[in-house]
């Protein structure tokens, strides 16, 4: 099938800020080799995310009912939906406007599974992204190799850049949705122990009273930023730092797409399900993988717990942090 073919494209993704990072290589690649208008549909409060993105020319935002978002969409007429949300939401939403429509594998059987079975079923290194450019083949779309991408306003760039003036420094990634995907409080104070060097930690408000907890503990080496910054300035303080430490979050995303070095520590969730730092095949930068292996309740869930079910975290608790070089 010749891409060519295609003179308008939806694509569908209504969150969060990794899965949506995760797409940025499929719009690339959509608008470079097909030269389509590409049109781009989220949940409110993501938009922002991709405004920078100059491979999307229109945003649609979703509302509260998928019926309610269709006509819009509808009048659109567009020759292909890519949808990378793939739930019964977005399904009705493609029936509804009635094109042709490319989806992916999101290997819902084969994780659950690996959660609940703990058998090893996941096919081993394969990324989402690369789930996504299988998909994608029938339309003769191929995957350039280049990575993700995140686009920075300058604004954003130049207020970072007063605010570190010529610092050298590293990022500790306090915040993620879930509290088995965080670091603990002890790990964090270890790597910042162990470290010589300055470092930033990034995070939102909920993570606040264990920022203020390592800034108390460590205040010649710790710079708080916590709860204080837009997404876009936590990515430019990313874009400006040595290395970053993280744990399986949006910003892990974000720091991959601006081709960092990075160690990522795994809690509950395991690289195998295929949302690990994805740097793309022409960069030379990769990231290190600490990990709990062998853990008879790991992975305990795809996405994460608000607690550990078991009562003690063995799968963050138990990772070497000695090995962080910072």
């Amino acid at each position: 099938m010749e891409v060519n073919q295609f003179k308008k494209i939806l694509i569908i993704r209504f969150s969060s800020i990794g899965d949506i990072v995760l797409t940025t290589p499929i719009i690339r690649c959509i608008k470079l080799q097909t030269g389509a208008e590409v049109h781009f549909l989220t949940k409110p409060g993501f938009q922002d995310l991709l405004k920078p993105n100059p491979y999307i020319d229109k945003f649609h935002i979703l509302h509260d009912t998928v019926s309610a978002t269709a006509p819009k969409l509808k009048d659109e007429n567009y020759d292909l939906v890519i949808d990378l949300q793939k739930n019964i939401k977005s399904r009705y939403l493609c029936v509804l406007l009635g094109a042709k429509m490319i989806t992916f594998d999101k290997l819902n059987i084969a994780k659950w599974i690996e959660v609940n079975l703990k058998m090893s079923v996941l096919p081993k290194g394969k990324h989402l992204v690369d789930r996504y450019f299988d998909s994608l083949r029938k339309i003769n779309i191929s995957n350039d190799g280049e990575g993700l991408d995140f686009f920075i306003s300058t604004e954003d760039r130049m207020e970072t850049l007063k605010l570190t003036n010529g610092l050298q420094y590293n990022v500790l990634v306090l915040g993620a949705n879930y509290y088995t995907k965080r670091i603990p409080l002890s790990k964090c104070e270890e790597i910042i122990h162990n470290a010589t060097s300055t470092i930033v930690l990034l995070g939102g408000k909920d993570v606040l009273e264990i920022a203020e907890a390592l800034k108390s503990k460590f205040p010649s080496k710790v710079i708080n930023q916590c709860g204080q910054l837009s997404l876009g300035k936590s990515a430019a303080y990313i874009n400006y730092a040595d290395a970053v430490i993280s744990g399986d979050t949006g910003l892990m995303h974000i720091a991959a797409a601006l081709k960092k070095k990075m160690y990522v520590i795994w809690g509950n969730t395991i690289p195998d399900f295929g949302m690990y730092a994805y740097y793309g095949q022409k960069s030379e930068v990769k990231s290190i993988n600490l990990e709990v292996k062998n853990l008879s309740c790991r992975p305990c869930s795809k996405l994460g717990y608000d607690r550990c079910p078991k009562g003690h975290l063995k799968c963050m608790m138990e990772n070497d942090v000695s090995v962080i070089q910072i």
